[in-house]
């Protein structure tokens, strides 16, 4: 089974699994696994941020830095399709009292004036608004990367008005990868920001946030009471850093990949690619091939190929580093026989 469902199904590489073997241990809880240090420090660098904090997922990385920016009855501005709003179970008003503000996102980007005219202004009867949140790169976009400039627009009208800016950079590598443009540059844009070890960098769990070191403090003790404070958890930070050191560059592959699925698929009549490819996930509108989503991804299936919902007529791929060129082209292959 060729399985292009996300970037979540990779298993750990060899390298991976030998470094939770060898890893260095200890309690975390009490601050004192040496694995877990090491990882936060080469995250904190890499994203060049005072501090950074292991924890077991983005969506709890995320729920942490609004727990940790925010007060209970606030408001949290963010885009309309944003992963926080999407596919995050409501989390922010359940565990944080916090409403949320959606806003119109074009491939993923926020218009600054848009930002601006949704800060509250200080009245009785208005929640405040205690945190802006941007995703790049913008997962029900199609992996899109939101540009620098636009991060940047939106960050100076949050300093404007004290608001802080948090970014859900769950894959800001791949997009970092795509553009050119450094992790720090990216980091720079914002206060804090969650990074995932365990989607296109493959590590098998774990997330980071970072941003000042008072920050990251205060959410350490927010990562408790969640029941995020962990023991000897070296056993799977160790695999993280080898997900930092040995496998960002090589997302450059899942991006032509990506390319490659997109043209080929696309040469089929009826399926119709929905946005421009810039990294590693392919949406392709199935409805002018007589399809609706869930009976495209019935046959797909059973050409041994396993994609995603993503609309009722929206299917998505995403490439990964468990799938070869040479599995792509197979893919391609049994895609254009079946439906061309």
């Amino acid at each position: 089974m060729i399985d292009l469902r996300s970037d979540t199904v990779t298993k750990p590489t060899h390298a991976m699994r030998q470094a939770a073997f060898d890893a260095q241990v200890g309690d975390d809880v009490y601050e004192e696994d040496p694995s877990v240090k090491e990882l936060e420090d080469k995250a904190a660098e890499m994203l060049g941020k005072e501090s950074a904090l292991f924890v077991t997922s983005g969506t709890q990385g995320n729920q942490i830095a609004i727990l940790t920016h925010c007060t209970p009855g606030s408001e949290v501005i963010m885009g309309e399709n944003a992963h926080l709003f999407v596919y995050e179970g409501a989390a922010m008003s359940a565990f944080a009292g916090i409403q949320s503000r959606t806003l119109p996102a074009k491939r993923g980007a926020l218009d600054p004036e848009d930002v601006r005219a949704a800060i509250r202004p200080e009245d009785i009867h208005f929640p405040e608004t205690s945190l802006i949140c941007l995703e790049n790169t913008h997962n029900k976009a199609g992996g899109v990367v939101v540009p620098l400039g636009n991060m940047q627009d939106i960050y100076d009208v949050a300093r404007e008005h004290g608001v802080p800016v948090h970014l859900d950079g769950a894959r800001l590598f791949n997009a970092s990868v795509a553009s050119g443009v450094s992790l720090k540059r990216y980091a720079d844009q914002t206060d804090t920001v969650q990074v995932c070890l365990s989607k296109g960098l493959g590590a098998p769990m774990g997330s980071i946030i970072a941003g000042p070191t008072a920050f990251i403090q205060r959410a350490r003790k927010w990562r408790k009471r969640l029941g995020g404070g962990l023991r000897q958890v070296g056993m799977v930070a160790a695999p993280g850093l080898v997900a930092l050191t040995e496998m960002v560059d090589r997302l450059k592959e899942d991006h032509e990949h990506a390319d490659r699925l997109a043209a080929g698929i696309e040469a089929v009549d009826g399926l119709v690619l929905e946005e421009k490819v810039e990294t590693n996930m392919v949406l392709i509108n199935v409805k002018e091939a007589g399809h609706d989503a869930d009976s495209f991804l019935t046959e797909l299936e059973e050409e041994g190929i396993k994609a995603v919902k993503y609309g009722p007529y929206t299917v998505r791929f995403v490439t990964h580093y468990d799938v070869s060129g040479e599995e792509i082209d197979i893919a391609v292959e049994r895609i254009q026989k079946r439906f061309g």
